[in-house]
């Protein structure tokens, strides 16, 4: 993610939306969307008893599912995106941003080297099996 990349990412400012059209949009449910709300992943304005969520809302909700498919957790994806939002200088937020993505990745070249090991064993249990099944008929 880029520093600018709620900016980048929003379709026009005065842009509104519904929680049906995110929804519909994103492939969520609406309990989904009201989810990352109570996270403060994203924060609707009221017309009423209605959300009206800007394109920052919609960026937010993007980069949220976006680093959920990464691994990150939701106060990873928050911490992101509060960062990356903020003019600050951009230096230490793509710092985390390595650090993150840095951890998540050996988690999953963990993962990848704990399956590897399991298919292993399975070959070699499925190796084993079809040697006595085939000893097993060579004695009738």
């Amino acid at each position: 993610m880029p520093a600018t990349a709620v900016a980048q990412a929003s379709p026009s400012a005065g842009s509104t939306y519904t929680i049906g059209e995110l929804a519909r949009e994103f492939d969520l449910t609406t309990r989904a969307i009201r989810f990352y709300e109570d996270c403060g992943l994203i924060t609707p304005q009221r017309s009423g008893r209605n959300r009206v969520y800007t394109a920052r809302d919609r960026t937010r909700l993007k980069l949220t599912l976006r680093g959920k498919r990464l691994g990150l957790t939701l106060a990873e994806v928050k911490e992101l995106v509060d960062m990356y939002e903020s003019p600050r200088d951009t230096q230490p937020q793509l710092k985390k941003f390595l650090v993150v993505l840095a951890a998540h990745r050996a988690q999953l070249e963990q993962q990848m080297a704990d399956l590897q090991a399991t298919l292993e064993e399975v070959r070699a249990h499925e190796k084993e099996a079809r040697r006595l099944l085939a000893e097993g008929e060579r004695r009738r």
